[in-house]
């Protein structure tokens, strides 16, 4: 929503033009409908406009903008509306949304509004609670097509036709037995292009073709199964084999948001959250920053006690210790940059554990290259250095640090492609294997073998 159109509707509704405000809000798509209910939520003096607005509503269009909106403005609205409002809300809430929301609210407020929802929704409410975080049981919703499968396509379209105003989606229709185990899939276009007397279970998708999930498997599994297959939802059966409901795609491409968030925190050694920047608190920001930094912290020290123990040695000759920088920044971005590509490529499916030796032998390859380049460019560097500004590194020192240059590339493009895929081998997030953790690793390996190899090729040392 732009501004232009924010103010045009802010000025229909502080200028109490509320019939034509309605008219307008009617015609517009749902998600800029809750922008704009957000949007005055952000000031403390707006939020009764922001109120007054979700009631102007029509009826049938107010549930689906309140899953839109973000979960503060939802508690604003829930606790300025009434009970019986609360209801009908409810009732008109898609099962896996009214669960969304329940998830991120006080516990006071999931009372009032179970307190106030038929018994049978709030009995499938609280089924729903019961899954894990992060499972595909807690992410997915109960209204889909389900077809049984006796039934003939003119009958399977009657049964949409009657049953399907009420569900999440009708592209894909799900076939079970009497005992509601999936036994196929059908598209409703093959449905409408076949003859009425056709069974659906001669045009439906057969058992080896079937796709879903079970309700304890990871969302990230759900989300990779989605775009594997090209999936609009995904079905959801349980440890028996029994439909018990489908994950769309607007959720997927929640998950998939959810976890490359969960991915770009833990690669920069934040402790993931939930929350939007803006709208978490300064103690939990701090919180989820503070732990990694003092693991950087103190791992730091090793890097520090190898300094120390050549302190006497780096004294003694000229140039080394102000190579130190540049050798442990070089190392720290090298592995950083094949880890950060293994870590997509785990994430995306592309390369899994299997692959580990394919993967080590191509960025050995590569090391070799790009450690070579870079200690020819340092050479020179050097060099010029030397007889343009009168720095003191003798040519062996210069030498050191170049062949130090190339092995430290190797090294690290070595631990950057290895340390993810151990992670993902023991079941931990490799993401975690990037960034500030990598750097700080790579430091500690590059001083010791830059000193390595000073004892080894500089005379007298």
């Amino acid at each position: 929503m732009n501004l232009t159109q924010f103010e045009e509707l802010y000025a229909l509704l502080t200028g109490k033009n509320l019939k034509e405000l309605k008219e307008i809000l009617s015609e517009m798509p749902y998600p800029d409908i809750a922008e704009f209910i957000m949007e005055l939520d952000d000031e403390l003096d707006e939020e009764k406009l922001a109120v007054k607005v979700f009631r102007i509503l029509p009826k049938d269009i107010s549930a689906d903008v309140f899953a839109y909106l973000d979960p503060d403005s939802q508690m604003l609205i829930v606790r300025s509306i009434t009970d019986s409002e609360i209801g009908r809300l409810m009732d008109d809430l898609f099962v896996d949304d009214a669960v969304d929301f329940l998830e991120e609210v006080p516990a006071n407020m999931v009372r009032r509004v179970l307190a106030n929802t038929d018994k049978e929704t709030r009995d499938i409410i609280n089924r729903f609670l019961k899954y894990p975080d992060n499972c595909a049981g807690s992410v997915m919703t109960i209204e889909m097509v389900d077809l049984h499968d006796r039934l003939t396509v003119g009958e399977a379209i009657k049964n949409i036709r009657r049953s399907g105003v009420d569900k999440e989606t009708i592209y894909t229709c799900y076939v079970i037995d009497d005992n509601r185990h999936l036994v196929g899939t059908i598209p409703l276009r093959r449905l409408l292009l076949n003859d009425e007397e056709t069974l659906i279970t001669d045009i439906m998708s057969d058992d080896e073709q079937l796709i879903y999930v079970r309700t304890m498997d990871d969302q990230e599994e759900v989300a990779s199964i989605a775009k594997k297959y090209d999936l609009l939802s995904v079905p959801v059966v349980d440890n028996e084999g029994r439909l018990v409901g489908i994950i769309t795609i607007d959720d997927i491409i929640d998950i998939i948001d959810e976890e490359a968030t969960e991915d770009f925190e833990k690669m920069a050694n934040l402790t993931p959250s939930d929350d939007e920047y803006l709208k978490t608190k300064i103690g939990v920001l701090a919180k989820n920053r503070i732990p990694w930094l003092i693991i950087l912290l103190i791992s730091s020290t090793f890097t520090g006690q190898i300094i120390e123990g050549f302190e006497t040695k780096l004294a003694a000759i000229a140039g080394m210790t102000a190579c130190i920088p540049m050798l442990m920044g070089t190392g720290g971005n090298s592995g950083s940059q094949v880890s950060t590509l293994i870590i997509r490529g785990l994430a995306l499916d592309e390369i899994r554990v299997k692959d580990y030796f394919k993967v080590l032998w191509k960025e050995i390859r590569v090391s070799f290259m790009v450690g070579f380049v870079l200690a020819l460019v340092n050479i020179v560097r050097m060099f010029v250095l030397r007889y343009t500004l009168g720095s003191d590194a003798s040519t062996s020192v210069i030498f050191v640090v170049s062949f130090s240059i190339w092995c430290v590339v190797i090294v690290a493009k070595i631990m950057g492609c290895s340390l993810p895929i151990v992670a993902k081998l023991c079941r931990m997030d490799p993401a975690m294997m990037t960034g500030p953790l990598m750097s700080t690793v790579v430091d500690a390996v590059s001083l010791l073998i830059y000193f390595a190899l000073a004892n080894a090729l500089i005379p007298n040392i």
